[in-house]
């Protein structure tokens, strides 16, 4: 008897999207996603998140802040996580290494990727990607989505 897609996704590599890919992928569609969106979608990877990770996307879509280009992109955001999202409890305590990122509010996707063996973290942001070459060493990749197109996990 095959595999149910529920169990593939849970044996899948565990990846941890920031916000602003999260936001690239289900609001903006941005094509350089693509690679991201077909490895979650198809389970190939399964996409970890906490409460506080949901809550960032919460706080940014119901600010308003993105405009009114796509008028249905919150609506696709708020779909995606609730289809392709496994939630995760967010570490009891940040991992003992020297993995400390120099905006605080970032931390949480670390933190969060080292607890849990993750083997991506798929961030646009400078402050978590200066931190990818320390990553290396705990087993976990710091890219954008636009270059793990070119080395996702098998």
């Amino acid at each position: 008897m095959g595999e149910s897609p529920a169990s593939r996704a849970e044996e899948a590599p565990r990846i941890v999207l920031d916000s602003n890919v999260v936001l690239d992928w289900l609001y903006f569609r941005d094509p350089r996603c693509a690679a991201v969106a077909d490895a979650v979608t198809e389970r190939r990877v399964r996409w970890i998140a906490s409460a506080a990770m949901r809550d960032e996307i919460e706080h940014v879509l119901e600010r308003g802040a993105l405009g009114t280009r796509w008028p249905d992109g919150a609506a696709s955001v708020r779909d995606g996580w609730q289809r392709w999202v496994s939630m995760v409890e967010e570490p009891r305590c940040a991992p003992t290494l020297a993995m400390r990122c120099s905006d605080p509010d970032d931390q949480k996707f670390i933190d969060l990727a080292l607890a849990a063996r993750a083997v991506a973290l798929l961030s646009a942001d400078r402050a978590v990607l200066r931190l990818a070459r320390r990553a290396r060493a705990w087993g976990l990749s710091i890219s954008t989505a636009s270059a793990w197109r070119h080395a996702p996990p098998t």
